[in-house]
């Protein structure tokens, strides 16, 4: 029978960083694309690398380690102690300063404002209420410069058309190699809560084995989240993409809409 552990996936960061590190690539050249085609005030002339980028929800840290190597000053904060540990340790390793700490994206503040900001994979769907949605909001302007960008990757709840249910790939890394699925389990759209499994299928020469766990998400729809953005006035939608992460082709969201990334520029104060 296969040994089963029914526990968080974020307590496990050496798997988690191998399942979501496949796009890495891709979302980096997006997070510099973006930079050089919306950022604007006195950063938009400067090189790319006096750029000091921010990431709420970091996690492992693997998108600020890739920036971080291409010389830029990074940043993050995770409520997961486990990650922010992971993070900082592979940071050390190579030389670098830690550059991440336990916060709720929430509740935060930072010493240096930074010029771009990114939270690419769904995490910001963790802040639980409109108010909190709202603090997180108000508190990454606070973090970041005016004209700076804040770069919000979200999975929208359609409102045509059949919703996605299931979603599985696979990632490998040496001898470990993770198989992923996740799939739906309920959806309450009144009190706007939404509930997935995942599970990781470890595999190593040594060791077979599963991690169950269970998202708890708050849910968006198109004009649910036009209203918050709406509500910070701190911010403007500069443009909108999907998770193919290609610069020269926005989308327009609309009803039937999924996977989105908000390219949110800060106002001028």
């Amino acid at each position: 029978m296969l040994e089963t552990l029914d526990e968080s996936i974020y307590d496990h960061p050496k798997y988690y960083d191998l399942v979501f590190g496949a796009d890495c690539a891709a979302e980096i050249r997006f997070v510099l694309a973006c930079g050089e085609r919306y950022l604007s005030g006195p950063a938009a002339g400067k090189p790319a690398t006096s750029w000091r980028m921010f990431e709420p929800a970091c996690g492992t840290g693997r998108l600020l380690f890739a920036l971080a190597r291409k010389g830029f000053t990074v940043g993050g904060l995770d409520l997961n102690a486990r990650a922010i540990d992971f993070c900082n340790a592979r940071f050390a390793k190579h030389g670098f300063a830690p550059p991440a700490f336990v916060a709720d994206m929430s509740d935060f503040t930072v010493r240096r404002k930074h010029h771009i900001a990114f939270n690419t994979i769904n995490s910001f769907r963790h802040v639980a209420s409109e108010k909190a949605a709202r603090d997180h909001l108000n508190r990454m302007a606070a973090a970041t410069r005016p004209g700076g960008l804040y770069l919000l990757g979200i999975h929208l709840t359609p409102t045509q058309g059949p919703p996605s249910e299931t979603e599985s790939w696979s990632a490998r890394r040496g001898h470990l190699s993770i198989n992923t699925h996740m799939w739906t389990v309920d959806r309450d759209t009144k009190n706007r809560v939404e509930r997935f499994g995942i599970r990781f299928d470890v595999r190593m020469p040594s060791r077979q084995f599963r991690i169950n766990d269970m998202l708890v998400l708050r849910s968006y729809t198109k004009t649910q989240m036009n209203r918050l953005i709406k509500s910070s006035p701190a911010w403007e939608v500069a443009q909108t993409y999907d998770f193919a992460y290609d610069i020269d082709d926005p989308i327009e969201v609309d009803a039937k809409t999924e996977d989105v990334v908000y390219v949110l520029r800060r106002r001028p104060d």
